[in-house]
């Protein structure tokens, strides 16, 4: 289920879909939900390239 729920963070189809029942709150929680996981995952790759390239 966490594995199903970040690839649908990260579906450029749902980026920036909205929900019309969601309130502002939860929009905004699930946005920055996004831009972590992004971020995480974009670290990993540099830490990797890093560690590869060493």
């Amino acid at each position: 289920m966490f594995l199903k729920k970040i690839l649908y963070y990260l579906n450029p189809l749902n980026l920036f879909h909205r929900d019309p029942e969601a309130d502002v709150n939860l929009r905004m929680m699930h946005g920055v939900n996004k831009i972590s996981i992004l971020l995480f995952l974009i670290c990993m790759i540099v830490l990797a390239v890093r560690w590869l390239t060493k």
